[in-house]
């Protein structure tokens, strides 16, 4: 069963959602990498805001190419999440709903998915070309100077992505090596 959800219901909704499931997602997402999280904490120590409302967003670990003509995007596939991991704990607990992105998670973020009811989402990695074709609109909200690691505001529609890590501890990563330890 494939789940159609908005993003502003995610924060509600991300205990119905189990590792595995197969959401299609609608909403806003801001676009962040290593350069952005890393300026995200200089904001936050020096007792200033982030650039968006971290309740409730959903950030996507992308860095878009440039848009072609008569497209609001470039190729957008995700970026190793793993990259985000000693940011993401601090992020969740500000109340951040989803991370999406690819890739193993470590057992901080897990455990900070599970204590703040949130969801880490898989998008198929290699696939930026297709991925681009659900955006259907972007714009730079901070951090101009850093290029495609800037902080973009996307809308997407219908954006295939996989529970990778769910509010109750699963975890599709482990679940895949202990049925693949099984089989062989």
């Amino acid at each position: 069963m494939i789940r159609k959800i908005r993003t502003e219901e995610l924060k509600n909704m991300a205990c119905e959602l189990n590792c595995g499931d197969k959401v299609l997602l609608s909403g806003y997402v801001y676009t962040a990498r290593d350069a952005a999280h890393k300026r995200f904490f200089s904001l936050l120590s020096d007792g200033k805001s982030l650039p968006f409302d971290i309740n409730g967003a959903v950030i996507y670990y992308a860095g878009p190419t440039q848009a072609p003509e008569g497209r609001p995007i470039g190729s957008c596939g995700p970026t190793t999440s793993g990259r985000m991991d000693k940011f993401a704990p601090k992020l969740l607990d500000l109340g951040l709903a989803a991370m999406i992105g690819k890739g193993e998670r470590n057992q901080e973020v897990r455990d900070a998915v599970v204590r703040n009811k949130a969801v880490y989402l898989c998008a198929v990695g290699g696939a930026g070309a297709l991925a681009c074709k659900c955006i259907k609109s972007c714009e730079v909200i901070a951090f101009d100077d850093l290029g495609c690691e800037s902080v973009k505001k996307l809308y997407v529609e219908d954006f295939p992505l996989v529970v990778a890590d769910d509010c109750h501890g699963g975890d599709l990563f482990s679940i895949g090596r202990k049925n693949f330890s099984e089989i062989y």
